[in-house]
């Protein structure tokens, strides 16, 4: 029987991807698609971001994706001026959380938004963004 092929996918995420391989791999292709893609429990209603396979609240494993689209009301924000290894090179940088209502997205503000501009409350939504290796992650735009 022939070896089994690693899904390293994942190691296609961010700026710095400190895993390879996950239960959500699929998050990647969608990605690649153009689509920030969350999941739900299709047992109790549950919605994970980030992705989950398995269902904190009810346990179970049927999840299926969803996109993330639409506005997001900002809740919080932060503007970096150290990060972790990996990170220094993006330096500032402002993270956030962004409220869909059934479920919370954590990521980094588009950098060519003026941080004056930043207020919470505010609508932004989350887009796909190509890095310049050809990684991929996503950040908040105005909407």
């Amino acid at each position: 029987m022939g070896k089994k092929e690693k899904d390293i996918r994942f190691g296609k995420f961010g700026t710095v991807s400190f895993t390879e391989t996950t239960r959500v791999n699929d998050f990647i292709d969608n990605l690649e698609q153009g689509k920030v893609m969350h999941t739900c429990c299709k047992a109790c209603g549950e919605h994970f971001f980030p992705p989950r396979a398995d269902c904190s609240k009810c346990l179970a494993s049927d999840m299926e994706w969803q996109e993330v689209k639409g506005k997001g009301s900002l809740v919080s924000y932060s503007r970096l001026k150290y990060a972790p290894a990996g990170f220094e090179e993006d330096l500032p940088y402002t993270i956030a959380l962004l409220d869909y209502g059934r479920y919370q997205v954590f990521g980094r503000l588009d950098g060519r938004l003026d941080p004056d501009e930043v207020k919470i409350g505010m609508d932004l939504s989350t887009v796909v963004n190509e890095l310049p290796d050809g990684r991929l992650n996503y950040v908040f735009k105005k909407v």
